[in-house]
């Protein structure tokens, strides 16, 4: 038996619900639920989680089909970030009881959250089939219609969102798709609507704050500062605030006061992260003891020989959306976004590995030769979604796919690989300053950065050995230089024609989704390359982790 669902009824002239309301709705009432499963709510609106799933194995033990145990144990897993666990326990909430909407709900954000959007969108026309005209309803279909690059379907959408008495969460929501549009002013405004509904929703001064070359002004300077001074405004608004101050000092070249809101904003949010940065070096050290050029040499006949994806990888901050932006001008390649596809499969691979008791990627080496090539094609299917142009290449921009450079080349040997590579101090700081909407969390402490920097560069290393000529490189500062020469040559290694356009890459008037939306609309400058260099005297703590490789740089260390 599911959750008795408040009224869907509405003092609204027009029978509509509010932004509010609606989201009440999809608050399951547990009066009538069992026992247990009333207790283990409980617990988890106290985030008490570990007693709550004790309590729910009991539940679902007894009934392994009770809809609301189910429901509870998906939210747990959601909440937790183990997303694939919850796309399995929401999926069974749906299937068992179809009219579950807020189970529906929320299995279609975490599709969302997880990149499935085609998935997503065939969730929110579910609802919307159920309730036509309802905001958050509306709000995750046009989520899924942004991340499927349908921008003027998903602007739409927000509009009657925000026109439901939407708070400003929303606002922002919809001043971010507006601005990846191509639509400034309009997000400009929307995000002083966001202020004006609420004073204290440090997103909408961040979303402001990062409009190119929109400058706040002291007035918001002194709003944000009186938020700040209040005791009780939550870590999820005081971050932001933060961030948009430190960004808003270093503009006006107040470069010591700017470090010291970065500093204060990056570790609030570091500390409410489990983030743990020597497993990733433990991880790539498992990669290069496995990813040897006598392994390969022994697959070579192992994948899916397709040349259609161009994978772009490398740090955040360090110029791929360039890179793509330049490359997706180009007449036979098609520009995407950051896809998850490769994750999920990854994800999907040491999921089931785990349950055999292999660690990744040691277990690859159990894989044959015909799985790899079923992968490769699995990949294919679960990326055609974003393709709309019919052009013979496509672009993958997901960065910290160099974590599973391994997996790619045994998966689609003959797909093309862009390593893209800015100085070390410049990209981690850069990283620093960002608050970036989904997920990094090594990027919220300078040491953080740095080790993650050391590893990615030991990694490439060790694959540039490994696989000789596999992966071009692009470095940052030399294409800023020498456009021409350094196009021509990354189209020369992808075996294409130059073509003019590649160099008027900002009159490409695709949507671009990351931070850098705005900046690739204009030519190269050269303005930012030292921009780090104002912050030099408080990055001892990065120049310490990072060592050689700075020094070096762009030579990598003979021991990385």
């Amino acid at each position: 038996m599911i959750s008795k669902q408040p009224s869907t009824a509405s003092t609204d002239p027009g029978g509509r619900l509010t932004f509010a309301q609606a989201m009440a709705n999809l608050n399951p009432d547990p009066s009538d639920w069992a026992p247990k499963t009333r207790e283990a709510a409980a617990l988890i609106e106290r985030r008490d989680f570990d007693p709550a799933v004790a309590l729910l194995q009991d539940v679902l033990k007894q009934q392994p089909d009770d809809v609301n145990g189910l429901y509870l144990a998906a939210e747990i897993a959601r909440r937790r970030q183990r997303l694939e666990e919850a796309l399995y326990l929401f999926s069974r909430c749906v299937q068992l009881t179809p009219e579950f909407q807020a189970a529906r709900f929320r299995y279609a954000n975490t599709l969302l959250e997880t990149g499935q959007a085609a998935a997503a969108l065939a969730q929110a026309e579910e609802l919307l089939r159920r309730d036509s005209r309802n905001p958050p309803f509306l709000g995750v279909k046009a989520m899924a219609l942004e991340m499927l690059d349908d921008f003027t379907g998903a602007v739409s959408l927000w509009q009657q969102v925000v026109n439901s008495e939407a708070p400003a969460d929303c606002w922002v929501r919809y001043a971010h798709v507006l601005r990846t549009a191509g639509k400034r002013q309009e997000a400009i405004a929307a995000c002083r609507k966001a202020i004006a509904l609420d004073p204290g929703w440090g997103a909408a001064y961040w979303a402001l704050a990062t409009v190119n070359n929109y400058r706040l002004e002291d007035s918001d300077i002194k709003e944000m500062e009186a938020q700040l001074a209040q005791p009780r405004i939550a870590p999820a608004s005081r971050v932001p605030l933060l961030f948009a101050l430190g960004k808003t000092c270093g503009e006006r070249k107040q470069y010591e006061k700017s470090f010291s809101y970065y500093a204060r904003g990056n570790a609030l949010y570091r500390s409410g992260l489990n983030y743990a940065p020597e497993k990733l070096t433990a991880y790539v050290e498992r990669c290069k003891a496995v990813f040897t050029r006598e392994f390969f040499e022994q697959r070579e006949s192992a994948g899916c020989p397709t040349r259609e994806p161009i994978f772009i990888v490398g740090m955040l901050r360090a110029g791929s959306t360039l890179v793509e932006q330049i490359l997706s001008s180009h007449s036979q390649i098609e520009g995407t976004r950051e896809l998850f596809a490769l994750t999920r499969i990854a994800t999907g691979l040491q999921l089931d590995m785990a349950r055999s008791g292999l660690s990744y990627p040691a277990m690859l080496q159990q894989v044959e030769d015909a799985a790899f090539r079923e992968l490769g094609e699995k990949y294919l299917e679960s990326t055609r979604q974003h393709r709309r142009l019919g052009r013979a290449f496509f672009l993958d921009k997901m960065g910290h796919n160099f974590k599973q450079l391994g997996l790619i080349h045994l998966m689609l040997p003959n797909a093309k690989i862009i390593d893209v590579r800015r100085h070390p101090l410049a990209c981690c700081f850069s990283n620093f300053t960002q608050l970036f909407a989904n997920g990094q969390p090594e990027t919220y402490r300078l040491s953080d950065l740095g080790m993650l920097y050391r590893d990615y560069v030991g990694l490439m290393a060790h694959f540039d050995r490994a696989l000789p000529g596999r992966v071009h490189r692009v470095i940052y500062e030399n294409l800023v230089a020498n456009p021409e020469g350094e196009i021509r040559r990354l189209l020369a290694h992808l075996e294409l024609p130059f073509e003019p356009s590649c160099l008027e890459f900002y009159k490409n008037r695709r949507a671009v989704s990351t931070i850098s939306s705005e900046q690739v609309r204009s030519p190269i400058y050269a303005d930012a390359l030292e921009h780090w260099r104002m912050y030099e005297p408080w990055l001892g703590p990065l120049k310490t982790v990072l060592g050689a490789i700075a020094d070096e740089y762009p030579n990598v260390p003979a021991v990385v």
